[in-house]
C-alpha cells in the first residue's frame, strides 16, 4: 500500500541562534525562532512522514508546551520519527523537499543536507532530494523575515523493512 505525505513549515528569524537546516549548520548572522533547534527543513519533512502514516504531525508528538522538547535536536526528533514508521511497517519510498529562502545562499549545503536527513532516518541518501528557492524578494521570506519549507514524501506500507538500499 503506497501512501503520500506532503509538510510544511515556517519559522521566523531571531538573533543569537545558530541557523540549522537539514540538519547543518550554516553560516548565518541568524538563526530560527523555535521551541527545538528550529529546523524547518526536518520539521516539514516529519510531518509528510507523519501525514503519510495518518499518524498526526509534530505539533501532538512532540509538543512545544514541553519542556523535554526545548532546544531538542531535529535529527534526533526525525530519527524517532522514521523509527515509528518502521515499527508501524512503513519504509521510505521517496522524500523529496524544498526550502524558500532568501538568504543564507543554501545550494552550497544542499547535498550535505540530504546526507543528514538521510543518515537520520536510516535510509539512502538516493532517496533524499533537497531544493532550494528564492521568493524573488516577495512576502516575508522575501524581506528575509524567516524561512519556509515543504516536503513531499512517499510511504510503502508492505512486510519489508524500512529501505535502506539505493
Amino acid at each position: 500500500m503506497l501512501r503520500i505525505g506532503h509538510g510544511f513549515d515556517v519559522h521566523a528569524f531571531t538573533e543569537g541562534r545558530p541557523l540549522i537546516l537539514g540538519g547543518v549548520k550554516l553560516p548565518s548572522e541568524r538563526g530560527l525562532a523555535g521551541h527545538s533547534d528550529a529546523d524547518v527543513l526536518a520539521h516539514a519533512l516529519m510531518d509528510a512522514i507523519l501525514g503519510a502514516m495518518r499518524a498526526g504531525d509534530i505539533g501532538q508528538l512532540f509538543p512545544d508546551t514541553d519542556p523535554a522538547f526545548e532546544g531538542a535536536d531535529s535529527m534526533a526528533l526525525l530519527s524517532r520519527v522514521a523509527s515509528l514508521a518502521r515499527e508501524q511497517g512503513f519504509s521510505l519510498v521517496d522524500a523529496d523537499c524544498t526550502v524558500a529562502a532568501q538568504a543564507p545562499r543554501l545550494a552550497p549545503h544542499r547535498d550535505r543536507m540530504r546526507r543528514a536527513m538521510a543518515q537520520a532516518m536510516g535510509v539512502d541518501v538516493s532517496r533524499v532530494g533537497v531544493k532550494a528557492t528564492t521568493t524573488e524578494h516577495l512576502g516575508f521570506v522575501g524581506r528575509k523575515e524567516g524561512i519556509a519549507a515543504w516536503a513531499v514524501v512517499l510511504l510503502d506500507k508492505a512486510d519489508a523493512p524500512w529501505a535502506c538500499g539505493g
